[in-house]
This record gives C-alpha cells, sequence and structure tokens, in this order.
C-alpha cells in the first residue's frame, strides 16, 4: 500500500531529512550514562554473557594462533563484535532460530557448544557434525538451534525470513534472527529478505554487524547513505541503530526487537555499529587497508573491557575470577585442541552419505573408484588411507589412545 499527499510544485527528497540516533547505555568505563537505564539482567545471566565474551575471545587468540603455526588451515576472529552477537544471542529465547554468517561463534559458546564441538569441526575429524565436508569455522548445531553456516555472502539473510514464516504458521512464539555485516547488505539477497519479511510480516530480526569494512572495502566506498538503518523504512520495517561495543544497550534493543517480532509478527532491523578488531580471516592483513591509529582507537572501546567495568562497579565480578577464569580457558582450549587434531578423519564412507535417502548406484562407483586408487596410493592419501576401511585403520597408530574422556 502507498500513501501519499499532492504537491504542485516538484520537491525531491534524499533522506537527509532524517538522523538514525545512536542506542547507548555504558561509557567506557563502566558507568550508565545520565538518564540511561540498565536493562533488567540478573547477576547469573550477566555473568553468563561475560563468559561467553572472554571464553570466544581466548577461542579466537588460541586457534589464529593455530593456524599460523599450520596446524588449522583457516580461521574468522570474532574480536572486537563479542558484545553485539553475545549481547543479541542473550536476548533471544533458546529455542529461537540463529542464522549466523561467520563471525557469530560467540552465540554458540552463549547457548552452550563446548571446545571439543568447535575444534572437532575445526579440525574436520571424525566427531565434526559435518563429517568433514565444511571448511574451518562453518559451524552448526540441531540441538542448539543454529544453523549450519553457508560460504556464499548473505544466503542466510532470505532464508532467514522463509524460516520465520514457518515460525508464524507454527505459532508457538518462536522467532529467527540472522547476523550479517554491513558488506552483506549490499547483495540483493538483503534486499529481497526485507522485502519479504515486511509484506508477510514474519517474526524474523535482520542483525547487522556494522564494522566499517567489508573485507578490504570501507563503509564511505560501500554505500552513500546513513548507514544501513535507514534502508529498512523502504520496507516499512522497524529499526534501531545499537553501539555494537555496549552489551547492555545491545541486549535491551535485541530484547525489544524480540517483542515486537513474536507478539505482533513483525519484522526489526538492528544496525549494531562496531569494529573488527582483528583481520577480516586468516587470509587478510588489515595493515594494507586501515591505520595503526584507527585500531587503537577502537581498542580503547573494547566490549570486553567494558562490560568487565561495570560488573565489577555491581560487585558481581573480582580481578581474581578474571584471572583464574583466563588460565582456565587458556589451558582447556589447548588441551581440547591436543585432543582434537589427534582425531581420525570421517570414515570415508560418509561422503556419500545424507546425499540421498539410499546411496546411488552413481555415487557407490565413485566411492569404489575413490577406494581403488587411494589403496594404489596410500602414502599419497594418509588420512584417505587411514579411513578407508575397518581393516586398513586398525594398522594405522591408535592416535585416540587414552581419549575417552574428550569423547563424552
Amino acid at each position: 500500500m502507498t500513501t501519499t499527499h499532492d504537491i504542485h510544485t516538484p520537491r525531491f527528497m534524499v533522506g537527509d531529512e532524517l538522523h538514525i540516533p545512536t542506542f547507548r547505555l555504558l561509557r567506557q568505563d563502566g558507568t550508565l550514562h545520565e538518564e540511561a537505564d540498565a536493562p533488567d539482567l540478573d547477576e547469573e545471566t550477566a555473568l553468563r554473557i561475560y563468559r561467553a565474551m572472554l571464553a570466544t575471545r581466548v577461542l579466537d587468540e588460541r586457534m589464529m594462533a593455530a593456524q599460523r603455526q599450520g596446524r588449522l588451515s583457516f580461521y574468522m576472529q570474532c574480536t572486537g563484535e563479542e558484545a553485539a552477537v553475545i549481547g543479541a544471542t542473550a536476548a533471544l529465547e533458546d529455542a529461537d532460530m540463529i542464522m549466523a554468517q561467520y563471525r557469530e561463534q560467540g552465540a554458540l559458546v552463549y547457548r552452550g557448544f563446548s571446545y571439543d564441538e568447535f575444534m572437532n569441526q575445526l579440525f574436520g575429524n571424525e566427531l565434526d557434525y559435518g563429517k568433514g565436508r565444511q571448511m574451518p569455522i562453518h559451524y552448526g548445531s540441531r540441538k542448539l538451534h543454529y544453523m549450519t553456516i553457508s560460504s556464499p555472502l548473505a544466503t542466510q539473510i532470505p532464508q532467514a525470513a522463509g524460516y520465520a514464516y514457518g515460525q508464524k504458521l507454527a505459532g508457538e512464539g518462536h522467532c529467527t534472527i540472522t547476523f550479517f555485516g554491513e558488506g552483506a547488505a549490499s547483495e540483493g539477497d538483503f534486499h529481497a529478505a526485507l522485502n519479504m519479511a515486511s509484506v508477510h510480516k514474519v517474526p524474523v530480526i535482520f542483525f547487522c554487524r556494522n564494522n566499517g569494512y567489508a573485507i578490504s572495502t570501507p563503509a564511505s566506498e560501500q554505500f552513500a547513505a546513513d548507514g544501513i538503518a535507514p534502508r529498512a523504512f523502504g520496507y516499512r520495517m522497524h529499526a534501531i541503530r545499537v553501539d555494537g561495543n555496549d552489551v547492555l544497550a545491545v541486549y535491551r534493543a535485541t530484547e525489544e526487537a524480540r517483542r515486537i517480532a513474536v507478539e505482533r509478527n513483525e519484522p526489526v532491523l538492528i544496525e549494531a555499529m562496531t569494529y573488527r578488531l582483528a583481520a577480516h580471516s586468516s587470509s587478510d592483513d588489515p595493515s594494507g587497508y586501515r591505520s595503526r591509529k584507527e585500531e587503537e582507537a577502537w581498542r580503547e572501546k573494547d566490549p570486553i573491557s567494558r562490560m568487565r567495568a561495570w560488573l565489577l562497579d555491581q560487585g558481581w565480578w573480582s580481578e581474581e575470577e578474571e584471572k583464574n577464569l583466563q588460565e582456565t580457558l587458556r589451558r582447556e582450549v589447548l588441551d581440547t585442541m591436543k585432543r582434537a587434531e589427534k582425531r581420525p578423519p570421517p570414515p570415508l564412507e560418509s561422503l556419500v552419505t545424507d546425499v540421498y535417502a539410499d546411496v546411488t548406484p552413481a555415487l557407490q562407483r565413485q566411492l569404489d573408484g575413490l577406494k581403488r586408487h587411494i589403496r594404489k596410493y596410500p602414502d599419497a592419501y594418509p588420512k584417505g588411507a587411514r579411513s578407508l576401511d575397518p581393516d586398513v585403520r586398525d594398522t594405522q597408530p591408535d592416535a585416540t589412545a587414552g581419549d575417552d574422556q574428550g569423547r563424552a
């Protein structure tokens, strides 16, 4: 439906008449802004959020180091964006669906994904839920309502609108949140998703992490308008811009967005203003497109130190607890990584299962041909030979001996 009123001289508008404010609650020193009220966040939930933020930061630091050591082929960090991802996740119900891009491991940490589960996927071993078919950081968890990551940019955005339409029809009071960067908002999928969600009135939250860069392309070269939030108005959609490094503001904004989505079956767009402190991925060198001075300015706005200051001020946390938790997390990551990289790869047969209900003759012929090839050249395919058949695997060293604890 289009609404209008008549004018009799040409008058064009470009949107400069509309200014989108940024919702903030916490200063960097952990104190609330004047006239700001903290969300109704109890101590247990606040500490769960903070521990998830810290656990994500430690995981990222250790796994990037592992990639540089050649133990892992690829990695992407959430560093600097933990408040945006985890603050939003904490405001959801556990049964709400999360459709992420590729920098939202903090959402999984918050919901209880273990370091073992992370490592199994990163190393693609026999306990990997994806059976080694995906590159690292493409996590997924049915039990935690976290859709498996897909590499093509922005495909999860229209999928989220469609999934939320199903939730609307089911009428069970759930919603979907989809995370993406401002670069992904330049894809056509973004606009198709917003239009579908608005027309069909579905309970979906579009959460844009505006971290300033689409890999190496700065926001100033991506779009001319005032960020991503104003785009919602073209689809008559609720929108809010929030300080993405302020975990309390993110939590409160997402809490209200969820209420609108679930109670009114209306989509919401959240633009979280944040910064990617790390490289885009382990294949990227940010020094080629941004300055050290810019990075240091954003390090002063670290979301973890901001929440820590608030927790200390509440009397819910201490420096001793901080030290103990960091040491525990680092030790756990290293121990888990050692277990995961020793586990064997998935059985070779898993290449052709789950493709069709039954393995087709064509796939079986391909698998048989692969087995013959590996048997002929076992030294060229040590992992393949190791996962080929039980009789072949039994001749290999048992790398998982004494590792029963990690399988629990």
